[in-house]
């Protein structure tokens, strides 16, 4: 039998009233196995300080791309297959609104995204009267050639970063993004205010040793993401943790609260190991 997370009495409260089991549990960190449209709606209202949101971007179209120097099929599952562009922004909107409910007035989240998905979030979200804080260009240094040689090569992802009532004081903590250390970031000049163009490359091969998803984020993306955005006691909420990149980086940083929701179960059994692996198992 899993045992029930033991979270602190005040993050406890979140679990109330969900319904389902976890797929994982541990001290700091909760993982289901889920639709988070199922999952979204059981969590009490403004309790989340912190969602990191990487949403399927809808490319599964039967297309190619090129990764490590050979041509692949960019199909990854049927949850990124696109239902037409209406269908497709009507997903986003339930998503986006079920996650407003749950944050906090003063807390944030940040959107993943391609320009397939990152313009429907961001009009979605200035719709809600959510406020955009920032939207930051993740320059991938050894992204994938283009194979047609008909247009730019895409290096880089948009990551919105908003807070649920523009007149709340949101987590930011500036001097640690000032001033601490990035070695992976080729662009951040040390003792200079951090700019919204990151470098950061893709998730490497240790990232992939329990599996691999196939839009995997890197463990340093989120490391930052988390550092810049929480504190001691912040509750963060992936509703679509795929691998669990946001999770262990939850664990890393340590002195939060994880909440994962993924549909998919072989992703939860990867995301799973590395939770556990970054040190604390249940």
């Amino acid at each position: 039998m899993k045992k029930r997370c033991r979270f602190s009495d005040e993050a406890l409260v979140l679990m109330y009233d969900i319904k389902a089991e976890p797929y994982y549990s541990s001290d700091t960190s909760v993982l289901y196995n889920h639709d988070c449209l199922e999952i979204l709606p059981q969590i009490p209202e403004n309790s989340i300080d912190m969602i990191f949101a990487d949403p399927p971007y809808m490319l599964s179209n039967n297309g190619f791309t090129c990764q490590n120097g050979r041509m692949v099929n960019v199909n990854k599952g049927k949850w990124d297959k696109s239902h037409g562009f209406e269908t497709d922004t009507i997903f986003h909107a339930a998503w986006i609104n079920a996650c407003r409910r749950v944050l906090k007035p003063k807390g944030t989240i940040w959107i993943s995204g391609t320009y397939h998905s990152i313009y429907q979030c961001g009009y979605i979200l200035q719709k809600n009267n959510f406020h955009i804080l920032n939207d930051i260009a993740w320059f991938k240094p050894n992204a994938s050639p283009n194979l047609s040689c008909r247009f730019f090569t895409a290096s880089h992802e948009t990551i919105l970063w908003a807070r649920k009532d523009k007149n709340a004081r949101h987590i930011f903590n500036y001097d640690e993004m000032k001033n601490g250390r990035f070695p992976e970031d080729k662009l951040k000049k040390e003792n200079t205010q951090m700019r919204s163009v990151w470098s950061i490359p893709a998730a490497k091969n240790s990232e992939k040793k329990y599996g691999k998803h196939p839009t995997q984020k890197p463990l340093d993306l989120l490391l930052r993401i988390v550092r810049a955005s929480t504190v001691p006691g912040s509750v963060i909420l992936d509703p679509f943790n795929g691998g669990g990149t946001t999770g262990e980086a939850s664990e890393i940083v340590g002195g939060r609260y994880y909440i994962g929701i993924e549909l998919e179960k072989d992703y939860c059994e990867i995301a799973r190991q590395r939770i556990a692996g970054a040190g604390r198992p249940c």
